[in-house]
């Protein structure tokens, strides 16, 4: 079976980092609260996003707070998401994974009527079988998303599913369903943030790519029946040891950490801010 991956939209295909912290900088002076930079944003970055602004205020924001900086926030993201090219070699990547007869699917927090009509600008809406963005309120995990976005892709057999994302919650999304995932260095994390979800980690979505169809094939044959297996499980066996043999100096990949700390055996996964 081939490799199915769902995307990511902001930091991952949408390099729109910067335009994040602007946004999120215009949001909180709303309140009073001072600038952050690219790095100290990366590094106290989680999900859900309020415990995000208790990270940097030291204290859960109030409901009026929240309701401010919400709104301030997508305001000016508007306006500044204007300025954002796609990742370099987003259009190469998704040409070339259609061309050989292999699916794909977009899923974004990003809220769904906004998302839309934004992939379509961008020019790449049709290499995607589906394309989700958020229902509901904004500041949550994805993992309930993915899973109703799984269901949605008619004849995608759950055990090709590999994501492909920036945030660790797109680690523990993948997780909730049982599929693999692959972080990217370009968007709302650090480096040491995101290899504390356990999965690989890369700087290139062509790396990206390249690892998430290896790890899929490792999970499907892991064990020599033929049966497949979720490609998550793949960093518990074969799939972590091809992670190691790819990682090296100069390859922009890490290996995977094969850590339980967020997604133990029995599947229950916790974000990492929920314990601080």
């Amino acid at each position: 079976m081939r490799t199915h991956l769902v995307w990511d939209w902001n930091g991952t295909l949408l390099d729109d980092i910067h335009a994040v912290i602007g946004a999120s900088n215009a949001a909180f002076r709303e309140i009073g609260l001072p600038p952050v930079t690219l790095a100290q944003y990366r590094e106290l970055y989680c999900i859900p996003i309020p415990r995000f602004y208790e990270r940097l205020m030291g204290r859960m924001p109030t409901d009026d707070e929240w309701l401010v900086m919400d709104a301030a926030f997508h305001r000016h993201y508007v306006e500044l998401r204007a300025a954002c090219g796609l990742t370099e070699g987003v259009e190469e990547l998704l040409t070339g994974w259609g061309a050989a007869g292999r699916t794909q699917s977009l899923l974004s927090m990003y809220g769904h009527e906004e998302l839309v009509p934004v992939v379509r600008q961008y020019g790449i809406e049709r290499h995607f079988v589906r394309v989700d963005g958020r229902t509901g309120p904004s500041g949550g995990s994805k993992a309930a998303h993915m899973a109703r976005h799984l269901a949605a892709l008619d004849g995608v057999d759950p055990s090709t599913i590999m994501v492909i994302g920036d945030a660790v919650d797109d680690a523990l999304a993948a997780a909730h369903v049982g599929a693999g995932a692959v972080l990217y260095t370009g968007g709302s994390h650090s480096r040491k943030a995101l290899a504390a979800a356990g999965v690989p980690v890369v700087d290139s979505l062509a790396d990206a790519v390249r690892l998430a169809e290896e790890l899929s094939g490792c999970a499907r044959g892991q064990d020599g029946s033929g049966r497949s297996a979720p490609p998550g499980a793949a960093l518990r066996g074969v799939g972590a040891a091809a992670a190691v043999r790819t990682a090296g100096p100069g390859t922009g990949v890490d290996k995977a950490s094969n850590s339980s700390a967020h997604c133990p055996i029995d599947g229950e996964c916790r974000p990492p801010c929920a314990g601080g």
